[in-house]
């Protein structure tokens, strides 16, 4: 990398795996309360696949002109900042970069995001596993937080998808706020899920008072909650019709670094499952787009620079 480009990731003219490529992006100066990131790892996530394969582009949630950036979380370390941070250069950290209409991501050498959205990794935590973190733990915080309390008497709440990276931070975190917690999985995945302090199904009839949709079953899933229920799905914009009392909400991650920061403390006890797969460099991530799209991996394909 020379002093006045890094390389980054990005699709023209979306159409799967093939279309994406590596250019030379110009280095910027953080402005003010903003950080400039070397990145060490960002993950792959299905919405990465999404996006380079052109399916945000037809809904028109992007309109970039030249390109579109990939990735969503990182983690790396802070090489420059801004007029008003504090974060010292030389600080590990990790992060989340919303939002599907940009021509950047996190699939790169070099990354400015505004400080406050960070959160300091914890020495105990590498920055391969702590990349994992971000977009799928905010994801299952903020559903969570959209379930809210469990009610006295109505304490059943079942997660489909219970074993993928979403579905598995649900099962945990949903647990400190009083639910009793079921995972709808693959009998393959049962000794994981169980592993969390969930009870287990391959199968499940309808009679739940809450049901977190991390599948994306959509009205499949909403058939499962009981009359008055909650339901939580993961698909921004796509909410299923309420119905039978039922109050419906969707996620729309956001960044948190206060609650990234006890989301990765959490995982470097143990308390969180760091899930990764394998590690790939950044100039493989068509490669990584096409095993991940195989299906079967719960943990994550993670770019490294």
């Amino acid at each position: 990398m020379s002093t006045s480009t890094f390389r980054a990731a990005v699709v023209r003219t979306p159409g799967g795996p093939d279309s994406i490529e590596i250019i030379d992006v110009p280095l910027a100066e953080p402005g003010p309360g903003e950080v400039r990131i070397e990145i060490a790892a960002a993950s792959v996530n299905p919405v990465d696949l999404a996006v380079a394969d052109g399916f945000f582009h037809a809904l028109g949630v992007i309109d970039q002109p030249e390109r579109t950036g990939l990735g969503w979380d990182f983690a790396g370390t802070v090489v420059a900042r801004g007029h008003g941070v504090d974060l010292p250069v030389g600080t590990r950290v990790a992060g989340l970069v919303p939002g599907f209409d940009r021509d950047f991501g996190t699939y790169a050498e070099q990354l400015l995001v505004p400080a406050a959205d960070l959160a300091v990794v914890p020495d105990g935590l590498d920055l391969i596993a702590a990349s994992t973190v971000p977009l799928n733990g905010l994801t299952a915080a903020q559903i969570v937080d959209l379930l809210g309390d469990a009610p006295a008497g109505g304490d059943r709440l079942l997660v489909t998808g219970a074993a993928g990276a979403v579905g598995g931070y649900v099962v945990s975190l949903a647990q400190d706020r009083g639910w009793r917690v079921t995972g709808l999985a693959r009998a393959a995945d049962e000794e994981f899920v169980r592993g969390l302090g969930a009870d287990f199904t391959t199968g499940a009839e309808p009679g739940w008072d809450a049901v977190v949709d991390a599948a994306v079953l959509q009205e499949q899933a909403l058939g499962l909650v009981r009359d008055g229920g909650r339901f939580v799905g993961v698909r921004p914009n796509a909410a299923p019709a309420a119905e039978r009392g039922i109050s419906v909400a969707v996620v729309e991650v956001r960044p948190d670094g206060r609650r990234l920061s006890d989301l990765l403390a959490r995982t470097a006890s143990g308390g969180l499952p760091a899930r990764v797969h394998a590690v790939m460099p950044l100039e493989r991530a068509a490669d990584a787009h096409r095993a991940m799209a195989k299906g079967g991996v719960r943990g994550r394909y993670v770019l490294r620079p």
